[in-house]
């Protein structure tokens, strides 16, 4: 896995194919129940992808609950590599106000939600190690990942 040409699929990417002037008319239930959808979305657009015989790489953020246990459903049968991305929140504060397109402190309150289940196959930690670095820890990790999977164990919890 990974030698091979993959595909990086971001949640953000695929929100950013909504239409920008109809989202902004959207009340605050209408808008939720929108990103609702587009996340369900997405976690259906990755297992298709892998179903289809893709390596795929995914950048998401689980900080709802049923982010999470949508994953595990659909993407069930699948053989997920669950990683775990780490950073203080001090520095995830400064890489929101660096990017621009975020709200600063957003991240940080986020933290406990994201990591609430507890359980991956492999971390990292973003603020020691550099993007390559994970990429090759990660890379190293699959040469020797055990049969078992976190996905295996959380859907069994």
């Amino acid at each position: 896995m990974l030698d091979t040409p993959y595909f990086h699929l971001s949640v953000d990417a695929f929100g950013a194919l909504r239409a920008v002037e109809r989202t902004l008319e959207l009340d605050g239930l209408e808008l939720a129940e929108v990103l609702r959808r587009t996340r369900a979305g997405f976690h259906r657009a990755v297992a298709g992808m892998a179903r289809a015989g893709n390596d795929v790489v995914v950048d998401h953020v689980l900080s709802e609950p049923w982010r999470l246990q949508d994953c595990l459903e659909v993407m069930e049968g699948l053989d997920v590599v669950f990683v775990g991305v780490h950073c203080p929140p001090d520095e995830l504060e400064r890489r929101e106000r660096a990017r621009g397109d975020r709200t600063p402190g957003q991240a940080a309150a986020q933290l406990p939600h994201v990591h609430q289940h507890g359980l991956y196959d492999f971390e990292c930690d973003t603020s020691t190690s550099s993007p390559r670095e994970c990429a090759l820890a990660i890379k190293e990790f699959l040469g020797r990942a055990p049969a078992r999977r976190a996905f295996d164990v959380l859907r069994r919890r």
